[in-house]
């Protein structure tokens, strides 16, 4: 699998490819400079339960970890994932 950022000043998506066929998108609105809002996770109904949305959660953690951001996760599969996973909640806007 392979998880790819699209990034610009207001928006951006991680794309997740399985295959070279498109198996998921998670959305996020940038909230300032330093956070951004995790506001939807879609995976594409032949990919359910193959991990396909924790995979498109990491790339967006990692995203925050290496570049000093933190997430604001408003869809329920991102806020939910992180209350699942204490390891992924330095990331999160306190």
């Amino acid at each position: 699998m392979e998880v790819k950022q699209n990034n610009d000043e207001k928006h951006g998506s991680f794309e997740a490819f399985i295959d070279g066929r498109r198996a998921g998108i998670m959305t996020y609105t940038w909230a300032g400079e330093e956070r951004f809002i995790i506001d939807h996770t879609e995976v594409e109904e032949a990919y359910n339960g193959k991990g396909v949305g924790k995979e498109m959660l990491l790339a967006a953690v990692d995203f925050a970890r290496k570049n000093g951001k933190k997430i604001i996760p408003l869809c329920p599969f991102a806020k939910a994932s992180f209350q699942k996973s204490e390891e992924l909640q330095d990331v999160l806007v306190n």
